[in-house]
């Protein structure tokens, strides 16, 4: 049912009816707000990783030292 979905007819016409509908103007400045949100989702989510390695870890080391005062 989905085989060819996106042929490359379908994408110039999906390129024509956004620059008709935005303009010319305006489709970089778009691009260039999703370049930057990609960006900060890309980075968030290597930190929310990075934070679910680092968490099992951290936490028998905070209860050391709690227990130790």
């Amino acid at each position: 049912m989905f085989r060819n979905a996106l042929e490359p007819w379908h994408l110039v016409l999906i390129l024509t009816v956004l620059v008709l509908l935005f303009g010319s103007k305006k489709l970089p400045d778009m691009a260039r707000g999703l370049g930057k949100s990609m960006r900060i989702l890309k980075s968030e989510t290597k930190a929310m990783k990075s934070d679910d390695r680092d968490g099992p870890r951290a936490a028998p080391e905070q209860q050391r030292t709690a227990g130790q005062e």
